[in-house]
């Protein structure tokens, strides 16, 4: 042995207290703590401002007979709700907004997925597909109506010389009835559907290889291993792609606006248009607050209902 380790080993080992040990730990965890609640202060100061505060104040509103023009504001209770349930502008525009829901949400749905799988089956130049099927999805709404007003003009417009070539009759696409609605549609199936298209093509390319591979192995073709393979593991994303569409199409507002403002007759107004002729226009605030919580139940029921059989499945 050493002279040195000799020394070493008669050196009195001085041990730390297990309570100073315990108490410099606690006091780190808490200055930690205190640093993400500053990271987190900043999205809880714009939260409170802007999420909580207008929920807090539209439903107080809502109990009120608050006027644009400042008068008013006296408690009224429950009548706006009352009112709300028994005015057939609400029901009839509310129809209208669960109409366009259905006719654009079933194509986003079945386009974007189409869309995904072409490209992923490997088209030449797929860099090109993918931007073209995006690009649109990046366009302001005021850019994708101002064409489209453009292509459905009854007289010069693309889509009516298109069908006088073909020796058919001009179409109203945005004055009459029973097609407005329809147009609509089909704007915001081309405006939007490269979102959908872009979630199903990340889905898509999760999907393990080793899947397809042993299915090849056991001489499954293509249909086969679409029907089997594909879609089955895309059903999860398929339920995130509706929920998210239906959310978004019962808040339709801008290209209805912007398109018809609601004409003609009234065939193409929604919910949310109603809402704000009703605020912005009649200066009812209070009873335009109310409509908004109705509407804010329907969509809040809607998604509960969707989402509870994907947690049982979960």
């Amino acid at each position: 042995m050493s002279v040195t380790s000799a020394v070493d080993d008669a050196r009195p080992v001085r041990s730390r207290p297990a309570g100073a040990t315990r108490a410099g730990t606690t006091s780190g965890l808490r200055a930690r703590d205190r640093s993400g609640y500053l990271f987190v202060l900043p999205f809880l100061v714009f939260a409170g401002l802007f999420l909580a505060w207008p929920l807090v104040s539209g439903l107080w509103m809502s109990l009120t007979d608050r006027s644009l023009t400042g008068s008013g504001g006296a408690f009224v209770g429950l009548s706006n709700y009352a009112e709300a349930l028994t005015d057939g502008q609400v029901w009839q525009t509310l129809w209208q907004t669960f109409l366009f829901t259905l006719i654009s949400t079933v194509p986003l749905v079945l386009i974007g997925l189409v869309m995904a799988l072409l490209v992923h089956t490997g088209l030449p130049g797929q860099w090109l597909w993918r931007t073209a099927f995006f690009a649109s999805y990046l366009l302001p709404v005021a850019v994708v109506t101002a064409l489209f007003l453009w292509l459905f003009q009854p007289d010069i417009g693309l889509f009516n010389t298109w069908l006088g070539n073909l020796g058919l009759a001009p179409v109203g696409w945005l004055s009459e009835e029973g097609v407005a609605m329809l147009s609509v549609a089909l704007v915001t199936v081309w405006w939007t559907v490269g979102f959908n298209f872009l979630l199903y093509l990340a889905a898509l390319q999760s999907i393990p290889g080793t899947l397809y591979e042993a299915a090849t192995i056991d001489g499954a073709g293509a249909w086969r291993r679409l029907f089997s393979i594909t879609l089955p593991q895309l059903g999860n994303v398929t339920g995130v792609v509706l929920v998210l569409q239906v959310l978004a199409s019962l808040k339709v507002f801008d290209q209805i606006y912007l398109l018809t403002a609601g004409g003609p007759n009234g065939s193409t107004r929604s919910i949310l248009q109603y809402i704000y002729d009703t605020g912005f226009t009649n200066y009812r605030l209070g009873y335009a607050s109310a409509i908004s919580y109705v509407l804010f139940a329907v969509i809040l029921v809607l998604t509960l209902v969707r989402l509870r059989p994907t947690r049982k499945e979960s």
